[in-house]
This record gives C-alpha cells, structure tokens and sequence, in this order.
C-alpha cells in the first residue's frame, strides 16, 4: 500500500480546491461531504499501480478509477518508455477497450496523454478483444500495449492493463521499472495531454488499420486441426453463444461463420455492448446466473452446447447438454480447458501435426490432472505463478531458448490460449477449439458431456474450488496481511483430515518438505502465495489478490467418482474456509 503525504482529509480538499480537476469532480466530491468513511475510503491511498496495471471502482478521488488517476498512470508509463529511447516512442503504443462506462472515455484520454509526450498511438475505431490487443502489439511492432478493461467485474468497475512487446502482459524487469516511474509521478499538474485535432494532424493519434482484424480472424482459424470435420455435422450441431453485452460478439461469430457452423443461435439481448450489463446479475462466466439466457435459448432450439464469453473476451465458460439426463451441464475453467487440451494432444499426434518438444504451461493453481494428461502424450508441463502473463512470458523464453514449442496454456480462472499469435488468454479461440471438438464428439455420437466423464475415468476425478473473502478498506488491508503473516507463522501440518506433504512460500523461494525437513528453492518469482501440497492427491493454495481486496483460497482433491469428488471438495473447503475465517477475526 502506498503511503501518502497528505491526509485522506488534505486530500479530498486538495481535489476540491485545485484547478486540475473539472467541475463535475468536484460536484461529485461535495455531494459526500458529509460521509467521512467514503471520503477515507476514496482517498485513504492511490489507487495501485500493480505488477500489471491497475483495476478499481469508478469515481472521483486518488482510490478511483477516473480520467485523473488513469492519465497519472499513463504519464508514468509515458516516461518510462521516452528512457527507453526514441525509437520506442515512434513504434508507438496500441489501445483497446471493452464495453464498460467510461472505457472510451479513458481510452482518448490516455492516447492523448502518450501523444504529448510524443509518443505514436493507435487505437481501435469500437470495442476489442483483449487478446486481440495481446495480438496487435505484435502485428503492429509496438513497444506496448494498453487495454481499458475490468473483465468479467461488476459494472461499478474499470481497470487498465499494460502490455510490452511481445504481446504479454508486462513482467520483471519492465513491471517494476514502469512502477517506478508511475509512482515518481506525484502531482496531477505533471500530467501532460494536448488536443485531438493536433494529435491527428501532428500523426501521433492514429487509428488501428483494419488489417488487423482480419489478421487476427485468419491467426484464429490457423488453429483448428479437422476443419473438414465441421462440414459433416453441420447441419446437426447447435450451438447457443452469448457475448454478455462485451467484446466477443463479432469475432466469435465470426470465426464460428467461417468455419462452417451452420446453427450458431445468439442470445440477442446480450450482444448489445452495455456497460451497465443490464440482463445479467455479473457479467462473469463463472457464474451460472450469466448462463440463464443462453439455457432458456438453448432449451428452445436444443443446443448441444451453450457458451459465453466475458465483456472483454478472454474468459469462456460452457454449458453441455448431459444426453441421459437431458440437463446441460456446467463445466468449470479447469474442465472446458482440458477438452481443449485433450483433443489438441490427440488429434495433432495423430495427425503429424504435434511439434517436437511440445510444452503446455499452466498455473500452479489449475488442475493437476493436466499432469497424467500431459504426460500421457509425452508433452512437457511447466508450472508458473498464478496469472496468465506467466504463461505469455514463457512463449517467449521458449522462442529465445529454442527449447519448447508452446502448444497451449491454460488457467483455472476460464482462461486458455491455443497457439503462439497472441500472448494472454484467448475466449475466441476456446470458443473455436471447444466447438472442432465438439463437432468431433458428435461424429462419434457422443457429447462434450460424454467425453469429459470418459477422461475422469481414464485420468481419475479431479475437482478444484475457489472461495474468496472480501474484506475492504483499511481495516480489511490489515486482516488480509494478518491471515497471510499468521498462516506462516503456525506451519500447518494437517487441513481437515489430509496432512500437508509440503509447504510452498513463493514470497521466500522454498518448498519445505515436511516428512524430510529437506527445503528447496521454489523456482518462481516472489509472490506472496502459500501452497500446500496434500496426501491423496488433494492441495490448497491462499493468496491476496493483486487487484481487489480479497484473499483468495484455491482447492483441490482427486476422487473415485463424480460423487466421492464433490463430498472430498466440500470436506477441505470446509476445513480451509473455517480456517481463514478465524484468522481474519
């Protein structure tokens, strides 16, 4: 947490009083004059510059998302690329964003911003994809890339996202030089910006030519292995798709178009970009409320499958229909993602296509069943810390090594990338590589339903869970940082009835084995992460999240059936939940 030099006080009169800020500001300010815990809470700190951008609720004040705090950041990343040098300034930085309030609105502002700096910008003409941002770093030779977007976070939320030059988000060592150089800007007057017109005339404020999108479209289509599959079961498969009011709604139907899916039923309420997400309780595919459109349209016209993507489509969660039951079932990020994996892996080595020395990469908290599935197919797995600018960054060591060919990463959180075109997660491509498979299964009769109880039998019943504790403010900074200190300080050798095997503090490097005392170094960046490795194929990892204020508890087991798997799940989050809660009293 940053540490101010004024007051929360000092500072809401300082925003009150200065020229910096407009008129609509400070009405916004004066109609909480008489609340001082909202005053303390928009004030109390700046809103954090994190390792990759930063996310908050929209408003006025230094712990808000506003035009003020957004173009504060973006002079610090505008420094920070002019040291870097000339010839970074004039490959230019490219912008996306989404569907949410105010994401247009931050977006100019901070091209704008970067332009008089003198630095080149380009920026979408509408709302894109996040990957499709990952992707036109790239193709367009930037230094970086910006995306104004909050994901799959409710509507009172927008956020900002950095990208470096090879697509990824950014990592060591240009993380924390660009955190650096935000934090050395301390007054909102040395914030620089200039007019639109100028930009244009002067060629620094230019628009995305629309190259790219086809390029992106043809970067997508690239990845399927049996597209003459498609053509056969055509006329059969059906396929229930909803965009949730983002970005996804035109690449998704658009690659699903060019591939020959004949049946593709959009829920049409939700292809309207909304910032408010006014048909849904949360714009997040993890939650089975965004899904209750699409099972309705699916019931209607009998999908096969139902899937929907997040406001900035790099997330997807999928329903398929159970054909016992007649239900449609949900699949989690850890299940959609080992379709995806499962099918790349086969169909590629039968069909000559997988290359040498295949690599998947994954989180060190999404499933462990990757490992047999991994193994099965002779393709290296390598673990890295929670976030998928991890798994961009190891595409790149694979390219600067020559050691591994990325074939596909994946996360728990419904992210997943098929190839090496962009660098973060991808939902148009899942959406594509899970609708191939899915058109395979139906050539074989079954369902993607079917298929997935066919790889619990085969690799065993592995069930993961994510429970999140809220806890804001000051007060909630403090108890986060006391649960996390505490976990430590106790060294944990049993959850529940499962004893702790070993003990991962990525924040100290060390994985200590309990049996033995043996200590090793992790391998990993620092993170302040806690993991457990449990008896029975069962796990637990405890982490505060970097954007919001929570802690976040990760969970795993392996069990015997479908039936024994959520009896085990609920037993150790349990466990671990009555565990936090204590802590955090």
């Amino acid at each position: 947490m940053e540490v101010k030099k004024m007051g929360y006080m000092d500072e809401y009169k300082f925003w009150l009083e200065s020229d910096c800020f407009d008129e609509k500001t400070k009405e916004e300010l004066r109609s909480i004059a008489d609340d001082d815990k909202e005053i303390q809470d928009r004030f109390y700190k700046n809103l954090k510059f994190g390792t990759g951008g930063m996310r908050g609720i929209m408003g006025a004040g230094t712990n808000r998302m506003n035009i003020y705090t957004v173009t504060k950041a973006t002079q610090g990343l505008a420094d920070y690329i002019l040291e870097v040098g000339a010839d970074a300034a004039g490959r230019g930085v490219v912008i996306a964003h989404d569907c949410r309030n105010m994401s247009a609105e931050f977006t100019e502002a901070s091209a704008l911003c970067l332009n008089a700096n003198g630095i080149k910008t380009y920026v979408f003409d509408a709302l894109r994809p996040t990957p499709e941002l990952s992707f036109a770093v790239r193709e367009l030779g930037c230094i970086a890339g910006i995306v104004v977007t909050a994901s799959h976070n409710p509507p009172e939320y927008n956020g900002y996202k950095v990208y470096w030059e090879d697509g990824s988000q950014i990592v060591s060592p240009q993380d924390q030089d660009i955190l650096k150089h935000v934090a050395d800007v301390e007054r909102y007057e040395d914030v620089k910006t200039m007019d639109k017109d100028k930009a244009i005339a002067d060629g620094l404020f230019c628009m995305v030519p629309a190259s790219v999108d086809e390029n992106y479209y043809q970067a997508l289509i690239k990845q399927t292995i049996h597209g003459d599959i498609i053509p056969k079961v055509a006329d059969d498969i059906k396929i229930v798709y909803t965009p949730l009011h983002g970005t996804g709604n035109v690449p998704v139907r658009e690659v699903l178009k060019r591939l020959g899916f004949k049946h593709v039923y959009v829920v049409e309420e939700q292809t309207v970009p909304d910032g408010d997400f006014s048909t849904v309780k949360s714009p997040n595919p993890e939650e089975p409320s965004a899904f209750a459109m699409g099972i309705e349209l699916a019931k209607k016209v009998d999908a096969d499958v139902i899937m929907a993507t997040d406001p900035d489509a790099d997330r997807l969660g999928i329903y398929a229909l159970d054909t016992k039951t007649g239900k449609y079932m949900p699949f989690t990020g850890n299940m959609s993602g080992l379709i995806i994996a499962e099918y790349q892996f086969r169909e590629r080595t039968k069909c000559g296509l997988m290359p040498k020395n295949p690599a998947m990469v994954k989180t060190i908290v999404t499933t462990n069943m990757a490992d047999p599935l991994a193994a099965d197919y002779n393709v290296n797995l390598i673990e890295v810390l929670t976030g998928f600018k991890f798994i961009g960054e190891q595409i790149k060591f694979f390219e600067q090594n020559n050691s591994y060919n990325f074939v596909m990463g994946m996360e728990e959180s419904y992210g997943c990338l098929v190839g090496t075109y962009a660098r973060d997660k991808d939902a148009p491509v899942a959406v594509m590589c899970l609708c191939e498979a899915a058109a395979y299964c139906k050539s074989q009769g079954i369902t993607l339903w079917d298929h997935m109880l066919d790889l619990y039998e085969k690799y065993g019943y592995y069930k993961e869970g994510l429970y999140t504790i809220t806890l804001k403010g000051v007060t909630g900074a403090e108890k986060i940082r006391k649960i996390m200190s505490s976990l430590r300080a106790e060294s944990l050798t049993q959850i529940d009835t499962l004893k702790v095997l070993k003990v991962r503090d990525y924040e100290k490097n060390t994985i200590t084995d309990l049996a033995t005392g043996e200590v090793t170094e992790s391998g990993l960046p620092q993170s302040n992460v806690l993991y457990y490795d449990l008896e029975d194929g069962a796990w637990a990892c405890v982490r505060p999240s970097g954007t919001e204020p929570k802690i976040k508890l990760y969970y795993g087991i392996k069990g015997t059936s479908l039936d024994d798997a959520d009896a085990k799940l609920e037993a150790l989050q349990t466990a671990l939940v009555e565990k936090l809660n204590k802590l955090a009293e």
